[in-house]
């Protein structure tokens, strides 16, 4: 008789711990669907499909020294004006001292959110610790996003300089929300514009390739250990003295 009461109540127990460990990850899926929604101006006939559609075909491209050029291209099924791309700059534990996950997150919450709003950005990541060179090339670092308004060529190839506005991260009080919002509310327009000799991209540096000269000796000299500095100036100015 014990043992007849005893089982319905424990199953009882396990479906009810069950759903509780489901709840946050159903609150959460709506929570983005939610969000996502209040971004779009007309409403899908079936905006749970359509949100479905847009997420999966909105992937996070990963940069490395040897594809940006054709990752950072313009559609060529674009018109002439903008290309709007997101760049998380991130790191594992020798450029951003293994605290850059929860920013990653962030950006993949980010592009769950803007993937189903109208003209949404094309998204990238350029992980330094694997792709150092080209981190010390651009003369970037972690844990920052890149907001880069990419120009498309006008029918005579001409085309206006790439703008590059940076908005830094801090990798504990940085929110999906400010990173949904350098595009949605376009607060991009309020962060630093990279300009000058130095740019990246258009930079006298860029076009004249030293920037590359520059970077493999930024890089070179970040594996360069503390201490052997040290001892190399100690040896020095003994010499000296």
């Amino acid at each position: 008789m014990r043992l007849s009461t005893s089982l319905p109540l424990s199953l009882l127990a396990l479906q009810t711990a069950q759903a509780q460990d489901q709840a946050p990850i159903y609150e959460k899926f709506s929570s983005w669907f939610e969000q996502a929604k209040s971004y779009i101006p007309n409403a899908a006939s079936n905006p749970i499909q359509a949100t479905s559609s847009a997420i999966a075909a909105h992937e996070i491209h990963p940069l490395t020294s040897e594809n940006w050029r054709s990752v950072l291209s313009h559609s060529k099924l674009a018109e002439a004006g903008i290309e709007n791309w997101m760049l998380l700059i991130t790191g594992g534990n020798k450029t951003c001292s293994g605290s850059c996950t929860p920013i990653e997150a962030s950006f993949n919450e980010t592009a769950v959110i803007l993937a189903p709003t109208p003209n949404p950005p094309k998204l990238a990541r350029l992980d330094c610790d694997a792709s150092g060179i080209l981190c010390t090339t651009w003369f970037t670092g972690p844990p920052a996003i890149w907001y880069i308004r990419l120009p498309i060529p006008a029918a005579d190839q001409s085309a206006a300089e790439t703008e590059i506005h940076v908005a830094r991260l801090n990798t504990t009080t940085s929110t999906v929300q400010e990173m949904v919002d350098l595009h949605a509310r376009k607060e991009y327009e309020n962060k630093p514009l990279l300009q000058g000799a130095l740019h990246p991209f258009d930079g006298w540096a860029a076009k004249t390739g030293l920037n590359v000269v520059m970077g493999y000796v930024l890089y070179g000299l970040n594996l360069v250990p503390s201490w052997s500095v040290m001892l190399v100036v100690s040896f020095a100015t003994r010499t000296l003295m």
